[in-house]
C-alpha cells in the first residue's frame, strides 16, 4: 500500500535564472520560510527533488503540540503555534489546523507523577496545562474502558493536515511571486570569493546569494558532499489511518499504548506511542559515540531496524561532481514499508481501550524517516563557524520527530537568520556549531516518545 498523497502543486515552467535565496526542499519547514522571505521582500525558489510534502511532511501524525517539548524548543514552539492560528487566514489556503487539545492518559503512578511535572513545566511558559482526575478523563472520552489512572491535559495543543498543509503554503508561496521546482534535485552549491553564489540544480543553474538545506534525512548526504558535518541519522515510524468513525473524540488522545488524532475527512491516524525503530546503517556506526546519550535515555522502549535502509546507504556516494547524476535523482520520493506488527498491536489497543472503536477499519497504512541529532533538538543555523563552513549556506534540519508543529516557527527563524533580521527568539540553541565547539549535548529523556508531530 503506498504512502498518504499530498496535494499536488503545480511547479512553475521555467527555472529563474536568479533569486536572492534558493530553498533546498519542499518539506513544511522549507515552504514556511520561503513564505516568511517572500514577505520580507525577497525572490525565492524552492526546489524539490520530489514532490512538494512527499515525505516526512505527509506522513507524520498531524500533531501541533506544546506538551512534553524540550525546553530548548518551547519558544519556537510558542512562535509556531502562533503563526498555525494565523497561517489560513494569512496564506488564503487551507492548512487543517484547529485547537483541539491534547490529553495524555497514564495507568500507573510513576507515569501520573511524570505528567504532573509536565504540566510544572507547560505552565512556566504560561501554558494553561492541567491534570485530570480519572472521572474527568472518562467524562471527557465517554467509552474509554481502559484501566488509567488520570491524564494530563492541553487546552492549547492542536492538529492540521499533513498531507494539505505544505502543498498550502506552497501555493502561496506561488501567490506571492515564489517559484517551485518539483523533481528538481539540487546537485551543489557553486561559490565565488568564499560564499554562496549559485546553486547547479538538475536541471540548471540558479545565481543567489543564499541557499537553506531543509532536506530533511537527505541534509546530511547534501552537506556531507560539501565537506560538512551533521551528525544526523534517521529513524523510521509506522501510521495508519481508520475509515471515518461517529462519536470519536476532537482531540489528540496519547495513551501508553497508542497515540491518535481526528484528522479532516473524520477517520482517524493511529500510531504506536513507543518511539520509531532507529535504522540501521554505516552511518550508525560512524556516529554511535554521538549518539550513545539518547540511546541511553531511551533504551527501553526505542526498537534497532535493519533492512533496506543499510544496504542503500552503501550503494549510495557520499561525494559526487555537480556535474554526476546525485542520490537525490536516483530516490525521488522514500516510501519505506510500514512495520505492520507495531501498526496491529497500536490498533489492536484502541480497539480494547475505546469502544467507539471496536469494529474501526483501516483505510492506509504507511511509515516514513525522520531525521534526528544526538540531542533530539533540530539545527536551524548558518553553517560558518564549522569546518567548510560557507556563508550564505543555512540548515534547518534535525527535527527527530518534532518537526511538523515546529516548522512554522522554525521557517520563521531560518529566514531571519537568511536575511539578517533581529530573530524571533535566541537561536543559540539551535547552532549547528553546539556540536563541535566543546558544547555539552544533553538529550531530554524520553523527548522521542512526543515526536512525529
Amino acid at each position: 500500500m503506498p504512502g498518504p498523497k499530498p496535494d499536488p502543486v503545480e511547479s512553475n515552467a521555467e527555472l529563474p535564472r536568479q533569486v536572492d535565496v534558493v530553498i533546498i526542499g519542499g518539506g513544511i519547514a522549507g515552504v514556511c520560510a520561503a513564505l516568511e522571505l517572500l514577505e520580507q521582500g525577497k525572490s525565492v525558489a524552492i526546489c524539490e527533488k520530489g514532490r512538494i510534502g512527499a515525505e516526512q511532511s505527509s506522513r507524520n501524525w498531524g500533531w501541533v503540540r506544546l506538551t512534553h517539548r524540550d525546553p530548548r524548543e518551547m519558544p519556537l514552539m510558542l512562535e509556531s503555534v502562533r503563526l498555525w492560528q494565523d497561517m489560513d487566514r494569512r496564506t488564503g489556503q487551507q492548512t487543517g489546523y484547529r485547537q483541539c487539545g491534547s490529553t495524555y492518559v497514564v495507568n500507573s503512578e510513576s507515569a501520573l507523577e511524570a505528567e504532573r511535572h509536565a504540566v510544572d513545566a507547560l505552565q512556566s511558559f504560561q501554558v494553561p496545562a492541567r491534570m485530570l482526575t480519572r472521572d474527568e478523563v472518562l467524562q471527557a472520552f465517554p467509552g474509554l474502558t481502559s484501566d488509567i489512572r488520570g491524564a494530563l491535559h492541553n487546552p492549547h495543543d492542536g492538529r492540521a493536515e499533513p498531507q494539505k498543509a505544505a502543498p498550502a503554503i506552497a501555493r502561496a508561496v506561488q501567490e506571492k511571486g515564489g517559484s517551485i521546482h518539483q523533481e528538481c534535485a539540487v546537485r551543489s552549491v557553486e561559490t565565488a570569493a568564499g560564499r554562496v553564489c549559485a546553486v547547479i540544480t538538475e536541471k540548471g543553474r540558479i545565481a543567489c546569494d543564499a541557499a537553506l538545506v531543509a532536506a530533511g534525512v537527505w541534509s546530511r548526504l547534501f552537506l556531507g558532499n560539501l565537506g560538512i558535518d551533521l551528525p544526523q541519522l534517521q529513524t523510521k515510524g509506522s501510521v495508519l489511518r481508520i475509515e471515518p468513525l461517529a462519536n470519536g473524540p476532537e482531540g489528540t488522545l496519547k495513551h501508553p499504548d497508542f497515540a491518535m488524532r481526528k484528522r479532516a475527512d473524520g477517520g482517524y491516524t493511529i500510531a504506536s506511542a513507543t518511539p520509531g525503530r532507529y535504522q540501521l546503517t554505516p552511518d550508525s556506526f560512524r556516529l554511535l559515540t554521538r549518539f550513545l546519550p539518547t540511546l541511553r535515555n531511551e533504551w527501553r522502549s526505542i526498537g534497532l531496524g535493519i533492512g533496506p535502509a543499510f544496504l542503500d546507504a552503501l550503494r549510495t556516494p557520499r561525494r559526487w561532481k555537480a556535474t554526476d547524476i546525485s542520490p537525490f535523482e536516483r530516490m525521488r520520493i522514500l516510501d519505506p514499508e510500514p512495520d505492520d506488527r507495531i501498526l496491529d498491536s497500536a490498533l489492536a489497543a484502541v480497539k480494547a481501550a475505546h469502544a467507539p472503536f471496536k469494529n474501526a477499519r483501516v483505510a492506509q497504512r504507511w511509515a516514513g524517516y525522520m531525521d534526528v541529532l544526538p540531542d533530539v533538538i533540530p539545527v536551524i543555523s548558518a553553517t560558518e563557524g564549522v569546518r567548510n563552513g560557507l556563508p550564505g549556506l543555512y540548515v534547518c534540519s534535525g527535527f527527530s520527530g518534532h518537526g511538523f508543529g515546529l516548522g512554522t516557527g522554525a521557517g520563521r527563524l531560518a529566514a531571519e537568520l537568511i536575511s539578517g533580521q533581529a530573530p524571533c527568539l535566541d537561536p543559540s540553541a539551535f547552532r549547528l556549531h553546539r556540536f563541535s565547539d566543546g558544547s555539552r549535548i544533553t538529550p531530554m529523556k524520553n523527548i522521542i516518545q512526543g515526536a512525529k508531530a
